[in-house]
């Protein structure tokens, strides 16, 4: 087989995060057989342009692909029900009474479409906490359906909440069976309940089993009900570990988020989803205070939007009312992408367009009314007023999987369809 090129050609704005967000216009970028190449001036003029596929983005601004670090894609079924719940009303109705509901084909549709609004909205990487493995027929549905999508994924394994029912077996043999190796699409994690919400005997099992497996930890964290202190318990256990990436952690005092800065974990962060359920006060400027590496994520399409415009703009708005120094629209641009990359352990593939990296970006409308004139700050404009219609095109792995403002996905009528009627009947 020949290599297969890529051009995105004439580019009116590039921003790129590596190291720090930068902007730059009238470059080209290279992609080759999956991966950014180059990035410059006149490469369309030049040999590299041969045999290449060219998308003209002269009205575009073309950003890394969003890195969304934590995000629980069988619930799109059950999108809204939670806009006027606390957490406590949320756990009660979700994970309590509709959750068991989700028959494995149920659990299919949902993931299945959740990751197509990922991409639908530049979200190009998403951390897929998969709490909802009922038996293995739940888990091979969830896991076809990140792979009939084409997103890039971290496949969080976990049980669900409120059950004391943990087949152990069933995540060796889903590592086994799909995970063979980290270098694919999608990846695996476990996703225990921990130390937070269960007693130390499931958490030393869960950790040993992930250890065995060499698989990374994304775990929920919060002081109780269980264990006060949860990440002291993790270091005394000899437990902690940097592969470890801690949900949400508002209700954590100060000397909990220094033992994740110390042990290298990081911190995945949901800042609109926390602040409509009452987790507590804002984080990012904590963490940044403590020298933690952190991730945007959507958490739950229940409860708020499933787009990470929607996320940055409660990131930066929330920071300004939490503890440590305010973010700016750089910092929150940062962690929606490479900060994200980071998180999960993906830096070295994604998360900026630095070439030799995987080819996963965006192109939005820069002519869109809501970002005209763009020129005064162009970080600023796309972190304050982009929103998820004036994404262009999605390319993810140096696949094109939107173009023209439309996914190239066969059968997202019938999925739709499918969607609402599952829907339903399981609220129904």
């Amino acid at each position: 087989m020949g290599t297969s090129r890529l051009l995105v050609s004439g580019i009116a704005c590039l921003i790129d995060v590596e190291s720090a967000p930068t902007v730059r216009s009238g470059v080209d970028l290279l992609i080759e057989d999956g991966r950014i190449v180059e990035v410059g001036v006149g490469l369309a003029a030049g040999a590299a342009a041969i045999d290449a596929e060219v998308i003209d983005a002269s009205r575009h601004v073309v950003l890394p692909g969003f890195v969304d670090t934590h995000r629980h894609l069988w619930l799109t079924a059950l999108r809204a029900l939670t806009t006027e719940t606390d957490l406590g009303g949320y756990l009660e109705l979700i994970a309590g009474r509709l959750g068991p509901r989700f028959t494995p084909d149920d659990l299919r549709v949902s993931t299945y479409f959740g990751a197509l609004e990922c991409l639908d909205a530049g979200v190009t990487t998403v951390q897929d906490y998969a709490h909802a493995m009922r038996s293995p027929e739940h888990a091979d549905a969830a896991v076809s359906a990140l792979q009939d999508s084409g997103i890039r994924a971290v496949f969080g394994y976990g049980f669900p909440v409120f059950s004391t029912s943990r087949d152990l077996a069933d995540i060796r043999r889903v590592r086994e069976r799909y995970f063979a190796t980290d270098a694919d699409l999608l990846t695996m994690a476990l996703s225990p309940m921990g130390p937070s919400y269960s007693p130390i005997e499931a958490v030393r099992e869960d950790w040993q089993l992930a250890r065995e497996l060499d698989l990374p930890i994304a775990v929920h964290v919060g002081a109780g009900p269980v264990a006060e202190r949860p990440i002291e318990t993790l270091e005394r256990e000899g437990l902690i570990a940097a592969d470890t990436v801690y949900v949400h952690g508002n209700s954590l005092p100060d000397e909990e988020l220094r033992r994740i800065a110390s042990s290298g974990g990081s911190v995945a962060i949901a800042p609109a989803v926390e602040a409509q359920m009452g987790h507590g006060a804002p984080m990012i400027g904590r963490l940044r205070d403590a020298g933690i590496g952190y991730g945007l994520g959507v958490d739950v399409v229940t409860a708020t939007a499933g787009d990470m415009f929607t996320v940055m703009r409660a990131a930066l708005v929330t920071g300004y009312l939490g503890e440590g120094p305010r973010p700016s629209p750089a910092d929150v641009l940062r962690a929606a992408t490479l900060g994200g990359a980071e998180t999960l352990g993906l830096a070295d593939r994604v998360g900026s367009l630095r070439p030799g990296k995987r080819a996963d970006l965006v192109l939005l409308r820069a002519d869109a009314p809501n970002l005209v004139p763009l020129h005064h700050d162009p970080v600023g404009a796309v972190v304050s007023s982009a929103h998820a219609a004036n994404v262009d095109t999605v390319i993810v792995d140096g696949r094109v999987l939107k173009r023209d403002g439309v996914l190239v996905a066969g059968g997202v009528p019938a999925a739709r369809e499918a969607l609402v009627a599952a829907a339903h009947r399981i609220v129904q």
